[in-house]
């Protein structure tokens, strides 16, 4: 694993950088990124998560009143009461210590009618679900990929992944709250194919989908620095045919879209920078991947590239290489 820089994210931007902050995409849905940790080092993880981590050489979390503060101006910036504040991560959302005070000042902002949070269920126990729901959580997306002990744990990455104590979470938040619970495994061809029908059983079984689908089965996407699950990458026709096969023998909706969350395109938080734009920024602190600095600008942060040599606390230019999404990366 690389050596990790463990980082309290304070006083700079966040709004730019993929790993913390706030992404927003053009939608209602506003992502909410407050720690990029996780304890699982899942073999399909497209962010290379975990311990075992060959690519991170620095972990972040963010400070709660920044994060609040900054959430709060771009939910007023789009302009709609029907925000979806999604509490993801390139990790485990549970891993942030102030994560109940998170989602009650996330639901309690005017702007916001659903908060939402990914998880791979490990960290939940019922009174943490419990204060959850209090504060006013109103959708858990769990990822569980297997329904046997062994594979599950080939497939976290650990021997200590506990799949009865998911499965039990998942089934008391299904029967005991009025959280909404979708199940989201990963399908990784040749390795959890035969758990797929018994994970979309599970979940119809145990009674998700309260108001939202049971089940948002995910296909295996490869990604440049993810983790490689030795498998084959099957084509969006093949897996949509696969979703059509199942949904008619279970009698549910698997091929799922935005809008059956309630997801819809707002007025976006403008770019601030162009393409191959040339732009002076300050180099404050490590990036999250190998030979990665962060940088500032424009109020914004930038992931620079190839940066191995540039020290912290140094001015230089950099060209912008991608802008998409308010998610900014440059290099020298």
């Amino acid at each position: 694993m690389a050596k990790c820089n463990n980082i309290l994210i304070r006083d700079i931007p966040l709004f730019g950088c993929i790993a913390f902050g706030i992404i927003d995409r053009g939608t209602n849905v506003l992502q909410v990124r407050p720690i990029s940790e996780c304890q699982l080092s899942c073999i399909f993880c497209s962010t290379d998560a975990g311990p075992h981590s060959k690519q991170r050489i620095s972990e972040y979390m963010v400070d709660l009143e920044q994060l609040v503060f900054a959430f709060e101006w771009a939910a007023a910036f789009k302009e709609t009461d029907e925000i979806e504040a999604h509490i993801d991560t390139v990790g485990e959302p549970a891993m942030y210590p102030q994560l109940v005070e998170l989602v009650k000042r996330l639901a309690s902002n005017p702007h916001v009618k659903t908060v939402s949070m990914q998880t791979n269920g490990t960290l939940l126990n019922r009174e943490l679900v419990d204060k959850l729901e209090t504060s006013g959580i109103t959708r858990i997306n769990m990822s569980i990929e297997s329904m046997e002990p062994g594979l599950a744990k080939s497939i976290a990455g650990t021997d200590s992944y506990n799949l009865e104590k998911v499965l039990d979470i998942a089934g008391y938040i299904a029967a005991n709250t009025e959280i909404d619970l979708l199940i989201a495994p990963v399908w990784i061809p040749g390795i959890n194919d035969r758990e797929i029908p018994k994970l979309i059983e599970f979940a119809l079984g145990i009674g998700c989908g309260k108001k939202f689908p049971p089940l948002g089965i995910q296909k295996l996407l490869p990604h440049k620095y993810g983790r490689k699950a030795g498998s084959k990458v099957i084509k969006w026709d093949e897996f949509h045919s696969k979703m059509e096969e199942y949904g008619r023998v279970y009698g549910t909706k698997l091929i799922i879209t935005p809008s059956d969350f309630g997801s819809f395109k707002c007025k976006a938080i403008p770019r601030v920078f162009k393409r191959y734009e040339k732009v002076k920024v300050k180099v404050v602190g490590p990036g999250w991947m190998k030979g990665e600095k962060l940088g500032v600008a424009r109020d914004r942060v930038i992931t620079i590239v190839d940066a191995d040599r540039i020290p912290v606390g140094k001015e230089v230019y950099v060209r912008m290489e991608r802008v998409v999404d308010g998610i900014y990366i440059a290099r020298q």
